[in-house]
């Protein structure tokens, strides 16, 4: 990155799958964000942003939440304006759940689910979970602020197993190769 640039500004994950089929329960994935402060950028998040909430400031919220499935195009959109986020905050971790209900889902039970990253109208990075088909969550992005104070994205799907409320508190742990 040269000294001219701002690094990532505004950004856009989304989400998208189709209905369950018909006689079974919808399926429901959530965006989840953590934040991550300068001096511990792998511990505990200082917040997280998920269903029903934004971040404190108002700089990382969810443009559309789907519980089935049935919208049109992206069905879960979250948008993270990074160039407004407090220089307190080092790392920003992006994930998708999947809602368990009676059954446990894994993305290998989703029908035709996909995932876009964007800033402005640039692809950064797209996937369709067939990496991770045994998980029931992933962590889909990272941005992470560099020396300069300039947000750099680090593209990657990482399975997780385990309860969603466990991936919020675990989302953001340094990954061992």
């Amino acid at each position: 990155m040269n000294g001219l640039s701002k690094g990532m500004g505004k950004v856009e994950v989304a989400l998208r799958w189709d209905p369950s089929p018909a006689g079974e329960p919808p399926t429901d994935l959530d965006l989840v964000a953590g934040t991550y402060p300068a001096g511990d950028p792998y511990g505990t998040p200082v917040y997280v942003v998920h269903f029903d909430s934004r971040s404190p400031d108002g700089t990382i919220y969810l443009n559309r939440d789907s519980r089935d499935g049935k919208g049109f195009g992206f069905d879960e959109v979250m948008t993270l304006e990074l160039e407004r986020l407090d220089a307190r905050y080092a790392r920003v971790v992006v994930g998708a759940a999947i809602q368990q209900h009676t059954e446990e889902r894994t993305f290998r039970d989703v029908v035709s689910p996909g995932l876009r990253i964007r800033e402005g109208y640039t692809d950064l990075a797209a996937d369709d979970f067939a990496g991770v088909p045994a998980a029931t969550a992933a962590t889909v992005a990272e941005f992470v602020r560099d020396e300069a104070g300039a947000w750099e994205f680090r593209a990657g799907v990482h399975g997780f197993d385990g309860d969603p409320a466990m991936f919020t508190r675990m989302m953001g742990a340094a990954r061992r190769p």
